[in-house]
């Protein structure tokens, strides 16, 4: 898609059927939850694990939504699956295309609730952006999620259904019978849209260990990255039970900035944040961490800044993504000059480190980094509201 192209907006036909009541959904189990879910309507134990392999296979391998469609599974076993199992995603209400390509998916969930997901396609990747839960409890004051209160925490299968509407949309599930295509449109997967993964462990967990099997959506934990702002005890977990890259956002060099940036702050400070964060890649057998800091101007965009977080950071394994800050309406910020994060980001080469300044994307369709938030949440804050809000230390 070129520079010049339009902006679309799709509302899509797509409607799935509701959870029928008392019918469990398959999508988001794990392997032995969906072991034990085949033995409790009567699969004979020493068919569990050859039935358990067909049917992962057919939904996250093909993508097949419909029982009657799992041709190697006999009639009366696919009746049975019928009779107690549904296979459910999120609806999609709505799809935009932005003119550098990315699109945005508006998603209708259990409940009526939306969240939004981003598709970003690259040169020689394709990265798919997740949320985990509806709206955020963290406040941080230059993230427009941020304005949305806390609705509740995603399922496992709302955050795989995710990926697979994606995959839905992209035309990417082979075609039985089709030659082999290793093209994956969606290569990587962040956990970087609404809400704080860590304060929603459980199911985040589960979802990566149905998205990082390797006979279904095959995304490997070196192409999967969780963002956090820095839920300090779920890190050392998050190494030890799913061992995807991490990612940090961390935006400030002093408590006193952080605080107001970034509210959890209060709760652990940066000390006790890179105590945890230098344990991480050993826990984890990663390379690096990646420290994901917005610039702002005036607000933590100095030299100073730059050569303190060079200090903070020593030791760690680590690359520093520079995010020129995404404007939303209301936000209390502004950009900072391109002059003075290409300055920023020259100090932090200079002491060796990578410092990426990020491209941003899909900001003509609110899709950039910080943006999302959910149509039926997006009422506006004044500028005021917000920076009174800010001053006055919101909690997070």
């Amino acid at each position: 898609m070129t520079a010049t192209a339009p902006i679309t907006q799709d509302v899509l036909t797509i409607r799935r059927t509701p959870p029928q009541e008392g019918k469990t959904n398959l999508i988001g189990l794990t392997r032995s939850q969906l072991a034990e879910a085949l033995r409790a309507i009567g699969t004979p134990e020493r068919q569990v694990k050859m039935r358990l392999g067909q049917v992962w296979q057919w939904l996250y391998h093909w993508g097949v939504r419909d029982f009657a469609a799992m041709t190697n599974l006999a009639k009366d076993y696919r009746a049975l699956l019928e009779d107690h199992f549904t296979i459910d995603l999120p609806q999609v209400v709505s799809r935009q295309a932005s003119a550098d390509g990315t699109r945005k998916y508006l998603l209708r969930i259990a409940g009526g609730h939306e969240v939004e997901t981003v598709y970003i396609p690259e040169e020689n990747r394709g990265t798919l952006c997740v949320s985990s839960q509806v709206g955020c409890t963290l406040t941080c004051s230059f993230c427009h999620t941020g304005t949305q209160k806390l609705v509740r925490n995603l399922t496992a299968a709302e955050i795989v259904g995710q990926l697979m509407v994606a995959r839905d949309d992209l035309g990417e599930w082979p075609v039985q019978g089709a030659p082999k295509n290793e093209t994956r449109l969606v290569s990587n997967l962040v956990l970087m849209g609404m809400g704080e993964p860590l304060y929603n462990f459980e199911n985040v967990r589960d979802a990566m260990q149905v998205v990082m099997d390797n006979e279904g959506l095959t995304l490997s934990r070196r192409r999967i990255t969780l963002s956090t702002s820095g839920v300090v005890p779920e890190i050392a977990r998050t190494a030890q039970e799913i061992g995807c890259l991490l990612a940090v956002s961390f935006h400030a060099t002093t408590d006193a900035v952080r605080d107001k940036l970034v509210p959890i702050n209060k709760r652990w400070n940066i000390a006790a944040l890179l105590d945890a964060l230098r344990e991480y890649p050993r826990l984890s057998n990663s390379e690096r961490i990646t420290f994901e800091y917005v610039m702002l101007k005036g607000v933590n965009d100095s030299d100073a800044d730059a050569r303190r977080l060079v200090k903070l950071i020593a030791g760690i394994p680590a690359k520093i993504n520079l995010i020129p800050f995404n404007e939303w309406p209301g936000a209390p910020y502004v950009r900072s000059d391109w002059a003075r994060i290409e300055a920023f980001a020259d100090i932090i080469h200079k002491a060796g480190y990578a410092s990426p300044i990020r491209t941003p994307r899909g900001e003509d369709i609110m899709a950039a980094c910080g943006q999302l938030k959910s149509e039926t949440e997006r009422a506006r804050k004044s500028r005021a509201q917000i920076a009174a809000e800010v001053a006055g230390g919101a909690g997070g």
